[in-house]
């Protein structure tokens, strides 16, 4: 699978926003690698161990208790939450995925704050390991980068600038430019 490389959509500044980094204790030799490659993107970026701060929860639906809590806090300008659900012989994976995906995303929009959604919902551990720093990349390192362009790109927008629109529309085909106005 070929990885595209990252441009940051949003401004470049000296020091990364704050990030709070949840992660799932479940699964922990996924999450724990999960939580390696996020942290090895937020280095690449220029991030320092003094904006990303770890918060543990139990389990995955937990994660969005504690996400919501971070977000609200005022302390961080994006969430990453880091877990891993594997199927079992039931159908709790799939309850617990829509769940968790469900209250990420309600994170992002009842506090504004940007959540990098770094849950895996696999069919295997075998899955997990080569969504978790294996042939698949990392999950952890993509869903930091994802938040992190996020809070660029809106801390361009509260700042009242339009550069991140303009930035957006040089990475779209041709043929989505036209739906821009």
């Amino acid at each position: 699978m070929a990885t595209m490389t990252r441009k940051p959509l949003g401004p470049r500044t000296a020091q990364l926003p704050a990030v709070a980094i949840v992660v799932s204790r479940y699964n922990a030799s996924v999450t724990d690698r999960l939580l390696d490659g996020a942290m090895r993107e937020h280095g690449a970026r220029g991030g320092s161990v003094q904006n990303a701060v770890v918060l543990d929860a139990a389990g995955a639906f937990e994660l969005v208790a504690i996400a919501l809590a971070a977000a609200r806090s005022k302390k961080f300008e994006a969430v990453v939450a880091l877990g891993c659900i594997i199927k079992g012989e039931t159908s709790h994976d799939r309850v617990l995925g829509h769940a968790v995906t469900e209250g990420l995303v309600n994170v992002t929009l009842l506090t504004g704050v940007p959540v990098g959604l770094g849950v895996l919902t696999v069919d295997s551990p075998a899955q997990a390991e080569a969504r978790a720093g294996g042939a698949h990349g990392n999950k952890g390192a993509e869903a930091m980068a994802a938040a992190l362009d996020s809070a660029g790109v809106i801390a361009t927008l509260r700042a009242g600038r339009t550069a991140a629109r303009t930035e957006l529309s040089r990475r779209l085909p041709d043929k989505a430019k036209g739906g821009l106005k």
